[in-house]
């Protein structure tokens, strides 16, 4: 090969190789693919997860990141399985996580691991403790609480029961939000001077562990020991109604309050046995994290702007994006849920429902 030759050979090969430097640092993530973003989810006792956050998640992303790729999983309510889970995703190359922990506490082992890879976490709907969490995206968790009890105090008001008494099912002790939800309940009952006759904390949100705790205190009470139930969210509900009605008893005539608005919620509503549901547009909530998620994941900063607020964790304070929640009674169900299509009439008003549609309007 002559000079000339072996110069130009030189240049092409340089320039070969800058082409392919530039390839694999697009989009980051691995060899010219998109970002890689985990997606972990707590549980499927509630169906929210699957049913909204999972797919609005999915397409929301997609919006802002077309080559971006979702590594998710569901622990199923096991705070080990979800650390594996975890560490999984990072094997996997990925760059964000977005986080819904199972165990608010043990959570801070993963965002350690995480951050020993300079991988930013952000806390997705429940709040991780003591631990370096990058982003917080939630509903007013307190206020979740607060609007649960002044719709039930007033309801009691007006069935002329304005002290109750209440028995209280509430969720997890291991989710830091019910915690939160309790907290704005207590308040909220006191402020109305509700008396409280019972009071449980539900394992793992299980709509079968709220019926024993509802039978336990129809058996402790009586059938006529209480006025209502505050269900902390639409299984707490569930398990209350199911244990009133095994007790003879009418739950028509002893409100009672959920969250979440899940279909079979808001069906009860409709049909008179579930009082109210708190509506929480998941659509809403999915939005903001991908869009943090997404410029996370490009090294970009997330406009302080749409900070609402910092919230302490233990550790730091967690820039946070707090969204507001909506107290949904029989009343509302249309100008909401479905009006949002967070629930669509086909889903809600299929059987025994389709009556109590057509009395509320709902097509």
């Amino acid at each position: 090969m002559s000079h000339l030759g072996s110069k130009l050979f030189a240049v092409v090969v340089l320039l070969a190789a800058s082409l392919v430097l530039v390839a694999s640092g697009c989009g980051g993530g691995g060899g010219g693919g998109g970002s890689k973003i985990a997606f972990l989810l707590p549980e499927n006792e509630t169906p929210r997860y699957e049913a909204h956050d999972r797919p609005e998640f999915e397409e929301n992303v997609e919006a802002l990141c077309e080559d971006c790729e979702i590594l998710y999983s569901n622990a199923g309510e096991d705070a080990s399985k979800q650390q594996s889970q975890a560490e999984a995703a990072l094997t996997q190359g990925a760059e964000v996580l977005v986080l819904d922990p199972v165990d608010a506490k043990s959570a801070a082992a993963i965002v350690e691991k995480a951050k020993a890879q300079d991988v930013p976490v952000l806390s997705y709907d429940r709040l991780i403790e003591n631990a370096e969490v990058d982003y917080y995206v939630s509903f007013d968790n307190v206020e979740v609480g607060e609007l649960q009890a002044e719709t039930l105090a007033k309801k009691l008001k007006e069935d002329g029961s304005p002290s109750g008494p209440i028995v209280m099912i509430n969720g997890d002790p291991a989710d830091s939000n019910a915690a939160l939800f309790k907290e704005g309940a207590h308040k909220g009952f006191e402020s109305a001077s509700v008396d409280i006759a019972k009071e449980y904390d539900t394992p793992e949100w299980s709509a079968t562990n709220a019926q024993n705790e509802m039978q336990q205190a129809i058996t402790a009470l009586g059938n006529n020991g209480f006025e209502g139930v505050y269900g902390a969210n639409d299984e707490m509900a569930a398990g209350s109604i199911a244990a009133m009605k095994s007790a003879g008893i009418k739950p028509e005539e002893r409100p009672s309050t959920g969250q979440d608005a899940t279909v079979a919620g808001v069906q009860r509503i409709i049909a008179g046995q579930q009082y109210m549901t708190v509506y929480k547009a998941t659509d809403l909530e999915t939005k903001v994290a991908a869009e943090i998620a997404v410029a996370l994941a490009e090294g970009k900063e997330f406009p302080q702007s749409k900070i609402t607020e910092e919230v302490d964790n233990g550790k730091t304070k967690v820039p946070s994006v707090l969204l507001k929640p909506v107290a949904v009674t029989k009343e509302n169900v249309n100008d909401t849920v479905v009006k949002d299509e967070f629930i669509t009439a086909g889903e809600l008003c299929g059987g025994a429902y389709a009556k109590a549609c057509e009395e509320l309007g709902i097509s």
